[in-house]
Order: C-alpha cells, then sequence, then structure tokens
C-alpha cells in the first residue's frame, strides 16, 4: 500500500509530465517489486493490485502511451471511465511518449509512425447517424472544422495533414524517440448535437482517440500499432473550468463513505486502450466524394440518371448493366453490395456495413434501417433496396426512325404493299420534370446521342411545319404518348435537330 501512497505524491508532485524523467526511474523509486511506471499509467484508476500476478502479465503493455493535458472530472464513479471537461478552441496538450521496453518493436527504431487524432461521438446512436450529424453541422458553420492542431505550439510533429471531407481528424508523423505532443483544438460543443427543447439539455459527450500506424513495405503508413482514447465533454469559452468547479463543490459536500465510490480528479487524462477506428489511413487520406461515381462511369458516360429509361432490344445489353447496377440483388457479394452502397450515395455506411451481402443488407426491415441509419437516410435506404424509383411526370414513348425504314416506307406508299413495312421499337421516356430541356436529355440518354450535338428539338406539325418544343408544349403531352423521331442535319453543319413526329 506505500507504494500506491508514493504514486499520488508523485503525480501531484508533476512527476509524470517531466519528460526529462525516464519512466525506469520513477518505476525504481517506487520500490523494489512494484510496477513500472508505464504498467501504472495504463490504469484508467491506480488502485492496489494483487502483487502476486503473474510474470507474462506484466509485459502486456501498450507500445505508446498518450496523455493529455487536461484534469478529469471529480463527478466520477469509482469503476467508471473518466470524463474531461474542454473548452471549445482552447489548445490541449497531447504527450505521445513511448512506451516500449527494450526489444520490442524493433523494426520501428529510428523510423517514423504516423498517428491519426479524431473527436468522434461517445453514444452509439449518434455513432450510426454521425455522418448526418457532421453534414448539419457542416451547414451551420461552414469553413470550420470540428477538431484542428495547433501548429506553433505543437512539438515533434511532422507532414501534419488535414482532408476536407474528413473535418474531425488529423494525422501527422512522428518520432518515438524525440519528446512529441500534439496540441488539439475541439471547435465544437457537446449541446450543439443535442436536440433543442426547453434549454439546459446536457450535451452529448465525445471522445478523443488516437491511432498509430507504423510503414509497410510499400512506403505506406497502414500497419496498426496501437489505439487509444478518452471521453470528453466540450463546453463554450470558459465553460469547462466553471463545470469543474462545480463538480468539485458537489464533491466537498459528499461524506467522507460517499467520497469513497468516487474516483479522485488527476491534472491529466490518460487515453485508454481501444480498439482501431474502422477507418484505415488510406480510406482516410482517400475519403473523398468525388471517386465514388467511379463505379458508373465504366458503364455509362454523362448524364447518367438511375432508372431514367426502360431500354429496347436494341439497347439491351446497356438495359442489362443498368438494371443490375441500379437494384441490389440477393446474390450481391459483400464486394458487390460495398459498391452498390457507394454507387447509391450511402458510402457514409460502408464501414458499418462491411461484412453484408446483399442477402444481409435485403432481409433488414424498414425500422431496422431507421434505427441503424436514422430516419432521413434509414427511409432511402430502404426505398432503394425496395427499388422505389420517383413516379415520373409525365410519360412517353420514342422511336428513332432509322433511314433505310423511311424509304422502304415511302416505297410501300408508292406500289400499296405494306408486307415489307419496318417494324420500330419504342423506348420508354420517364420525365420528372415537365421541360424541353428534360425531354433533349432523356432523348440522349436513351439513345446514346452526345447531348451537346443537339441544337434543337421539334414537333412536325400540320401540313409538315417543325413546331419547337417549348416548356408549355411539354407540359400539355397526353401520357403515353408515341413519338417516332428524325434526325435532319444543321443548316451551319454543326450538330443536328431532332424531328418528332
Amino acid at each position: 500500500m506505500a507504494w500506491v501512497l508514493k504514486m499520488d505524491e508523485a503525480i501531484e508532485s508533476g512527476l509524470v509530465h517531466d519528460f526529462d524523467a525516464s519512466l525506469s526511474g520513477i518505476g525504481q523509486e517506487l520500490g523494489a517489486g512494484a510496477y513500472s511506471m508505464s504498467d501504472v499509467l495504463a490504469l484508467p484508476i491506480f488502485k492496489q493490485e494483487d502483487s502476486s500476478l503473474p510474470p507474462e502479465n506484466e509485459t502486456k503493455h501498450p507500445p505508446f502511451q498518450y496523455v493529455m493535458c487536461a484534469a478529469t472530472s471529480p463527478a466520477v464513479k469509482l469503476y467508471d471511465e473518466t470524463l474531461t471537461y474542454l473548452n471549445q478552441g482552447q489548445s490541449y496538450e497531447i504527450r505521445m511518449l513511448d512506451n516500449r521496453k527494450a526489444g520490442d518493436i524493433p523494426e520501428i527504431n529510428g523510423k517514423l509512425v504516423k498517428s491519426i487524432i479524431r473527436v468522434v461521438f461517445h453514444d452509439r446512436r449518434l455513432q450510426y447517424t454521425e455522418h448526418q450529424q457532421l453534414e448539419g453541422w457542416k451547414w451551420n458553420r461552414p469553413g470550420d472544422r470540428l477538431l484542428d492542431l495547433d501548429i506553433p505550439m505543437s512539438v515533434g510533429v511532422i507532414d501534419i495533414k488535414t482532408n476536407p471531407s474528413q473535418l474531425n481528424a488529423v494525422e501527422f508523423l512522428w518520432d518515438p524517440t524525440k519528446c512529441t505532443s500534439a496540441f488539439i483544438q475541439v471547435h465544437c460543443i457537446s449541446t450543439e448535437f443535442t436536440p433543442r427543447k426547453h434549454g439546459g439539455e446536457k450535451g452529448v459527450p465525445f471522445r478523443i482517440q488516437v491511432d498509430t500506424f507504423k510503414q509497410t513495405e510499400n512506403g505506406e503508413y497502414t500497419d496498426h500499432l496501437h489505439s487509444a482514447s478518452c471521453q470528453i465533454k466540450v463546453f463554450k469559452p470558459k465553460g469547462a473550468d466553471r463545470k469543474q468547479k462545480t463538480d468539485r463543490e458537489k464533491m466537498e459536500k459528499r461524506t467522507a463513505h460517499e467520497k469513497e465510490k468516487y474516483q479522485p480528479s488527476y491534472d491529466t487524462t490518460i487515453l485508454t486502450e481501444c480498439s482501431p477506428w474502422p477507418d484505415t489511413p488510406t480510406t482516410f487520406v482517400n475519403n473523398s466524394p468525388t471517386p465514388a461515381p467511379a463505379f458508373t462511369s465504366s458503364q455509362h458516360n454523362t448524364y447518367s440518371v438511375p432508372d431514367s429509361n426502360s431500354s429496347s432490344p436494341n439497347h439491351q445489353g446497356d438495359g442489362t448493366s443498368q438494371g443490375s447496377g441500379d437494384q441490389l440483388q440477393p446474390s450481391a457479394t459483400i464486394q458487390e453490395t460495398q459498391q452498390w452502397l457507394l454507387k447509391h450515395r450511402f458510402s457514409t455506411y460502408t464501414r458499418l456495413f462491411s461484412n453484408f451481402s446483399g442477402a444481409d443488407l435485403l432481409k433488414l426491415t424498414r425500422e431496422d434501417l431507421v434505427q441503424i441509419c436514422g430516419p432521413a437516410d434509414g427511409i432511402r435506404l430502404y426505398n432503394a433496396l425496395k427499388s422505389r424509383s420517383v413516379r415520373p411526370r409525365l410519360t412517353i414513348y420514342v422511336c428513332q426512325e432509322p433511314f433505310r425504314s423511311v424509304q422502304l416506307e415511302r416505297q410501300d406508299t408508292g406500289n400499296g404493299d405494306s408486307s415489307n413495312g419496318a417494324i420500330y421499337v419504342y423506348h420508354a421516356i420517364y420525365l420528372e420534370e415537365m421541360a424541353a430541356s428534360e425531354v433533349t436529355r432523356k432523348l440522349a440518354l436513351a439513345f446514346n446521342i452526345p447531348l451537346h450535338q443537339i441544337n434543337q428539338v421539334y414537333r412536325q406539325g400540320p401540313t409538315g411545319i417543325h413546331i419547337l418544343v417549348s416548356d408549355q408544349m411539354v407540359q400539355n403531352f397526353q401520357d403515353e404518348s408515341c413519338f417516332l423521331f428524325t434526325t435532319i442535319k444543321a443548316e451551319n453543319g454543326e450538330g443536328f435537330h431532332i424531328i418528332l413526329k
């Protein structure tokens, strides 16, 4: 028990914060047979352990340790996780400590490692809807980030990177053999993610998580070494100090017996070991909204719109690929399911459904998806899985009249023999907008015509006159009207006109 008291004295005197003090030296100061400082700091609560632990347990310690220079709350029960209050926008130091024993992970000796610091939600419910929550915050705070690195204050960090699409994370390289401190600033406050009711609601807790990776043979930092995190709440400036003072005053009013149920407040917060964040460094660096369309660009050119038109036997190959890409099949593999999610703008949930096949995803009910993804994306995902497309405002059927068929028709008209008449196959064009530009765009899609080459669309009127198709004309089309169309070269020789008959 004496070494426990000595440990408390060491913490109060600031020995833990001294970079120059070696961990082994402090361990010897605690007395022979006691745990080393690295073993004790790995515990969220310093308490007496059984001295007869087997020797192999002493070797199970993390290779790194992260210490945030912010006091823990005294109003936390003895065996609960620590809670730390932070002020919005204030710089807080996270000390990156090399905790390896001699011979541990020798491959990183003399080399740099990469760490990613994130601020994430603590509650599982908010983790499921993280994308929506962060998008809403981004909308209200354009140009701001949830987490920043105070570069002038930081020491020993190299090659700092921030991704515009990852507002809650920063990454950097550092040398474990040198003193390294990363000063972070959290710009979101806990009450920003609390539903507004009558005021005075408790803010949601966040987590600060650090993931560290070593370099692989191909030069990328993707080999996971260690992860640790702690629970925090963020207040407006000076709010964390007031909250800490309030908690301390409440604890002073409690009896000695009640105080034994709570852990003391420590000047620093030790990040405790946890599972690595599912996003790997590769996806962090390349995680942007732009790569998602790559799954569709190989099959379609530009202007591809899901469920915009149906295919005819003349375009059966295109129709098959489009249909299989838009509707998730029960036989879809895990990889195909991931591609389907990306194609339909559900990239936020690819990590969540990383082990789901098509059959697994299709078994989820509407209530399941709403609970996992939130109301907005849950309903959208359910409708996408059930292929519930937007009902078109107008449907027309269009067939391109080949030049050869026109000649046959003229010959038939001349001799009265209709046995050689051409067979016309129509495409269904679904219009979501009652506009002439929508007709032009859908015709270009259905018949693989470059959109920029279509100059005008006309409708053939009485006595063969050409009437320009306008928005008003489209609004007066009868539903399920049938049209033949031909193309004529433009007068200037650039592009062509489409004539609807």
